[in-house]
C-alpha cells in the first residue's frame, strides 16, 4: 500500500521532545503550577468599588442528591410487540404450570394421598359384584401432565389473543383521552 497524501511538514520539537511525565522540572518551579490569570485579582478583594468580604463556605449545603423527575404518557402499545411478549411469557407460565402439577403429584403420591383416598371412594362406590371407582388409576401420571398440558396450550393460546386485543382497546381509548400518564423518577 502506498502513501497517496505527499509529503507531510516535519515540526520541529513536536516529536523528538520528551513526554510530559518525561520532562525535567523547570529551575524555579518549587510549588504547584498555577495558570497565568487574565485579569489579576485586586488587592484588598474589592469588587466594584466595594470592599468585598471573603466568601465563607456554605454549612448547610444539601446532602442528598436532587431526583429528577418527568412525566410521561403512554399513548400507543404496539399490538405486534404486545403479542410476542405475553406469548412469551403465557408459553413460561404454561412450562411452569406443567412442572408444578409434576411436583405436587409426586408429593402428593409419596405421602400416600391418593391411596387413602382411593380406597375410601372405592368402598363407598363398590357393589356386591365389582370394585368401586378406582382413583389411583384415573388420576396416573400420565393423564395428570397430559390433562395439565392440554390446559396450558389453551392458556398460551387465549392469553396470548386477549393480550394483543388489550393492546388494540388500549389505543382506541388512548386516542380519545390520551393514554396513561407515568411519572418516572431518576435514582443517583
Amino acid at each position: 500500500m502506498t502513501d497517496t497524501r505527499g509529503p507531510q511538514p516535519q515540526y520541529e520539537g513536536y516529536a523528538a521532545g520528551p513526554l510530559p511525565g518525561e520532562r525535567e522540572p523547570a529551575p524555579g518551579q518549587a510549588g504547584p503550577y498555577h495558570p497565568p490569570q487574565a485579569y489579576p485579582s485586586p488587592p484588598g478583594g474589592t469588587h466594584g468599588g466595594r470592599p468585598q468580604a471573603a466568601r465563607k463556605p456554605r454549612t448547610g449545603a444539601r446532602t442528598t442528591p436532587r431526583t429528577r423527575k418527568a412525566r410521561l404518557r403512554v399513548a400507543k402499545a404496539d399490538p405486534w410487540s404486545v403479542m410476542k411478549v405475553s406469548f412469551l411469557l403465557s408459553i413460561a407460565l404454561g412450562i411452569c404450570t406443567v412442572v408444578a402439577s409434576a411436583v405436587l403429584w409426586m408429593v402428593m403420591d409419596a405421602m400416600g394421598v391418593f391411596s387413602t383416598v382411593g380406597g375410601t371412594i372405592s368402598e363407598a362406590t363398590g357393589s356386591n359384584e365389582g370394585s368401586g371407582f378406582d382413583l389411583q388409576s384415573f388420576l396416573s401420571l400420565p393423564r395428570v401432565l397430559i390433562f395439565t398440558s392440554v390446559i396450558a396450550v389453551i392458556d398460551v393460546v387465549l392469553a396470548t389473543a386477549l393480550a394483543t386485543l388489550g393492546a388494540f382497546i388500549y389505543n382506541l381509548s388512548a386516542g380519545f383521552v390520551g393514554g396513561v400518564e407515568l411519572t418516572l423518577a431518576e435514582d443517583e
